[in-house]
């Protein structure tokens, strides 16, 4: 029997290929997309945003939600996160709550804070130290307590720094490496946790496939680097100049205390959870990045 799933967030650099991968499975895909916006059209297409006062999901039933739909930490301004990420996040619940079996809801690292040299599995207790990861605890905390309420499947999936042939490692990362406008706060010298997308897709997938509800899980692939290990070796790959440093207060100035201290906090996480359920196809950041050259390559991007 096929699975319905819907996906929010369904246009977002990850988003989009998940949509892309489960209509390839063979799953029944439902895109919950921005008006303007252009979703896949292998998909229903469902035109909404979680500031809605309500979004008309008809008479559609599933299976799974995968919630990815939010504001990223470029957003300054507090009321907005919460307006979008928080209250957003309880539209949603309240639209779905007696339409699905199931949510998978999408976090990222910043939930366990400063860890210093501490291996970080998902025991590690939550410690957000921005505005930004606080409101996304507390609609996670929202999601997983009314979940159990209404005997819905829970599971969250907390991920690296997710990278690919889009999103912010083509538009920062490397076309600023081509045109030698690329710095990195307080020199790159802390460790990160980094994942392929479609490493990060086919996990989302796997929890879903394998039933690993009520559960956490950190994705992130099985070698912790510096971001400025990370750097070096995609300017390496693209014959740039290995990036140079920018002073704290600057990169704050720009981009905004909250992404500054997620992108700077250093971590290193195990994936051995998520390993049990998932292979990686990009095991370290080296194939994952030469993969993802030779993509851009092949798409005259480069």
């Amino acid at each position: 029997m096929t699975k319905s799933v819907l996906v929010t967030g369904a246009t977002g650099f990850i988003g989009s290929r998940l949509v892309e991968e489960l209509i390839n499975k063979e799953y029944d895909v439902t895109s919950l997309i921005r008006k303007g916006k252009k979703g896949n059209s292998k998909s229903k297409i469902i035109y909404g945003d979680l500031n809605d006062e309500k979004i008309d999901f008809k008479n559609l039933e599933f299976d799974c939600v995968f919630h990815l739909a939010s504001h990223t930490p470029l957003e300054k301004n507090k009321k907005i996160l919460e307006k979008v990420n928080l209250d957003g996040t309880k539209k949603l619940f309240n639209e779905i709550k007696s339409k699905t079996k199931s949510i998978i809801y999408i976090s990222g690292l910043g939930v366990y804070g400063e860890t210093r040299e501490t291996i970080v599995d998902e025991n590690q207790n939550y410690n957000p130290n921005t505005d930004f990861v606080k409101i996304r605890l507390d609609a996670e905390k929202y999601l997983k307590d009314n979940s159990n309420k209404h005997k819905i499947d829970f599971a969250v999936v907390h991920f690296g720094d997710v990278y690919g042939p889009d999103g912010w490692f083509y538009d920062m990362l490397v076309k600023r490496l081509k045109k030698k406008t690329f710095r990195m706060p307080k020199g790159g010298n802390y460790y990160k946790g980094f994942v392929h997308v479609e490493d990060a897709v086919g996990s989302m997938i796997a929890v879903l496939e394998s039933k690993s509800f009520g559960e956490s899980f950190i994705v992130a692939d099985s070698m912790p680097i510096t971001f400025k290990e990370f750097s070096n070796f995609t300017a390496d790959q693209i014959d740039a100049k290995h990036p140079g440093s920018v002073p704290i207060f600057l990169a704050k100035a720009v981009l905004g205390g909250d992404l500054i201290k997620l992108l700077t906090t250093s971590m290193k996480v195990s994936n051995k959870k998520i390993s049990k359920i998932y292979e990686f196809k990009y095991p370290n950041y080296k194939e994952g990045i030469k993969q993802v050259i030779a993509q851009l390559k092949k798409n005259d991007k480069l």
